[in-house]
């Protein structure tokens, strides 16, 4: 199962109203395991930078303005979504917002909202009442965010992929599939038994071992070391 978990920086917060994508970062994750491969792209956005929204991301139009166009990256982008991936983001019809006016803009279909999993709803349905930013929840799940200390796409994503894996209860999964050990055996496959490893030689020499005993000797007849001794020569009674 592959989805995308990904985050977009804005100059505001309404795409009709005139703001644009200035930054969008996308992490892969196959079968709730990230695989390494991402896309990350800024974005001329042929405007302006409110101070508001650069207090935010600190990105500048002075540093925007050589970056390429949201149309010059648009087909890498959607290469990178492909058809039918799940698409999470955190309060995910905000970014889709402004996903699907770019991609309006560039002339091609916008993104299916039936693809959209919001972990902003995820977490209020598992945290009722409490603080669900995504610093509320790296803090909740022990996820290190201290490298933010601006919002940034392509981190952002990075640390929602570990609280998504959290969220949906996968990180368990993924323990227990890390420490499986025995091969899965097909139905009517014979069992074949192996031999269990030698026990390592023993480390105590024969004069050590009875040095211990005189000293055990030397405890009372009540001391518990005296039935270990009993064990290690006798057995079990």
């Amino acid at each position: 199962m592959r989805e995308i978990v990904f985050d977009t920086e804005t100059t505001g917060l309404d795409p009709y109203q005139g703001d644009r994508l200035v930054e969008i970062g996308c992490i892969e994750l196959i079968n709730r395991f990230p695989t390494g491969k991402t896309f990350h792209c800024y974005f001329n956005p042929e405007r302006d930078m409110p101070e508001q929204a650069f207090k935010v991301h600190g990105l500048s139009i002075e540093f925007l303005r050589d970056k390429p166009l949201f149309g010059d990256k648009v087909e890498q982008l959607l290469a990178f979504l492909g058809e039918d991936a799940a698409l999470v983001a955190h309060n995910a019809m905000f970014d889709l917002g402004f996903l699907n006016a770019e991609l309006d803009r560039a002339g091609f279909a916008g993104v299916n909202r039936d693809r959209i999993v919001d972990t902003l709803l995820l977490a209020r349905r598992k945290h009722p009442g409490a603080a669900n930013r995504l610093d509320d929840l790296c803090v909740r799940y022990a996820i290190d965010n201290s490298r933010r200390t601006k919002h940034g796409a392509l981190l952002d994503a990075e640390l929602l992929a570990e609280v998504y894996i959290e969220l949906i209860g996968a990180r368990q999964a993924q323990f227990i599939l890390s420490q499986a050990a025995a091969p899965i055996r097909v139905t009517g496959e014979p069992i074949v038994l192996r031999e269990r490893p030698a026990p390592l030689p023993p480390r105590l020499s024969e004069a050590e071992r009875a040095a211990h005993r005189r000293f055990i000797a030397t405890l009372g007849e009540n001391a518990i070391w005296r039935d270990y001794v009993r064990l290690e020569e006798f057995g079990p009674a």
